[in-house]
């Protein structure tokens, strides 16, 4: 579909849950409903908002649409590096399953059951956000030593891979060197998703350039079949799983506007929540500059 039909199919209020399918349903994200197909999963984007890893009161109208459409963008442009979960066909799967409403299928993807990796596999170019924090504290990345006097927002001589634990709902990620992520899914499977999330980085960030924006980071995560070959799977390289800045406004030494909730953590930074639920309402101002921002990713990758 093209940016203005997409934009044309945004809710006016948000959907934060997804009731009255006629599938069993498996789990819940922070984000993402799971049901059961059989032979597939579907997978609901909802419009839910998490920040400090708590899921807010308020969703922000369409937010599952967008990251959606632009997985399913990624999908496509990086199939010639890895495999992704995608079911090939999707309007096709859609109307054999009898999934009818627009809003629905804007929002869901078919996809092929597999087995995550229990990692979660981080690539970063600019040094921002936690490696920032790390790097200040230690001048270390995730074990990985970096130059002394770079600056907040610096862009690394290098992309580096910066993986992570796959923390349970409500608890957090935790930052993993290379010898504890060879232990946790072996040595070998553990080279290859460092290389293939590197390379998928460096593909992001070189397809940002174009559409005007930097790709600063972004989490990727992989599953395996029955055979065990990596498959790329969730959602990739979305303002959700990824931070992304406009190129014509990028500075270091601070840290950059970006197209995603920033605009909510700011502010709940402002009002001094302590981070524990139950989280505050958000303001009507906050919640559509922050529709904007994902609108303004979709519309610069797309459109």
């Amino acid at each position: 579909m093209t940016f203005p039909q997409i934009a044309a199919a945004i809710p006016s209020s948000a959907v934060t849950s997804i009731e009255g399918l006629p599938y069993p349903h498996l789990a819940s994200g922070k984000v993402r409903e799971i049901f059961d197909l059989g032979d597939a999963l579907l997978l609901v984007a909802t419009d839910r908002l998490s920040a400090f890893d708590v899921i807010l009161p308020d969703g922000i109208p369409g937010k599952g649409i967008i990251l959606t459409q632009i997985s399913n963008w990624w999908f496509a442009q990086t199939q010639g590096l890895i495999a992704n979960h995608l079911l090939p066909d999707q309007p096709g799967e859609f109307a054999r399953r009898g999934i009818k409403n627009l809003d629905l299928q804007l929002r869901s993807m078919i996809v092929r059951k597999l087995t995550p990796l229990t990692i979660e596999c981080v690539a970063r170019g600019y040094l921002i956000g936690s490696g920032w924090s790390s790097y200040q504290k230690t001048g270390e990345v995730c074990g990985l030593k970096l130059p002394a006097g770079l600056r907040q927002a610096d862009k690394l001589a290098a992309p580096i891979f910066t993986p992570t634990t796959k923390a349970p709902k409500g608890q957090h990620d935790e930052a993993i060197n290379d010898a504890q992520g060879e232990a946790i899914i072996g040595a070998a499977r553990y080279a290859k998703v460092k290389a293939l999330s590197l390379q998928l980085y460096q593909f992001g960030h070189d397809r940002a350039k174009q559409a005007g924006m930097i790709l600063a980071d972004t989490k990727f995560e992989f599953g395996t079949d029955a055979a065990g070959n990596l498959i790329l799977i969730d959602e990739v390289l979305t303002p959700d799983s990824s931070r992304y800045w406009p190129a014509d406004s990028y500075a270091p030494n601070q840290s950059p506007p970006s197209y995603d909730k920033q605009f909510v953590r700011d502010h709940l930074v402002a009002i001094k929540w302590n981070q524990n639920p139950p989280a505050p309402r958000l303001p009507a101002e906050v919640i559509t500059r922050t529709q904007e921002k994902y609108l303004a990713a979709l519309k610069n990758l797309i459109g």
